[in-house]
């Protein structure tokens, strides 16, 4: 014959147990939809970056362009050095 006791707080331990690995379950949950989150922002700011280069590389080409024509370097305030009237250009 087996000696057997019940043990009185099995039950409590149980359920315990069980609520624990509902929270864990739910935390994984939602540990994968905040890292799915953040590759979607990722990707989100890395194309808005790319925006951001090209719309720089516009500007910087119409700035080229707006210097050119409206400060070409004939126009300069500095004095350019006179040449002798002697000298042979190089």
């Amino acid at each position: 014959m087996l000696n057997w006791r019940r043990d009185p707080g099995f039950e409590l331990r149980k359920m315990q147990h069980e609520l624990r690995m509902k929270q864990l379950e739910s935390d994984i949950l939602r540990v994968r939809s905040d890292s799915e989150r953040s590759k979607e922002r990722t990707k989100q700011i890395e194309k808005e970056i790319e925006q951001l280069r090209q719309e720089n590389a516009r500007l910087k080409t119409l700035n080229a362009s707006v210097r050119q024509l409206c400060f070409p370097p004939e126009s300069s305030s500095i004095p350019q050095t006179p040449t002798a009237a002697d000298c042979k250009p190089s």
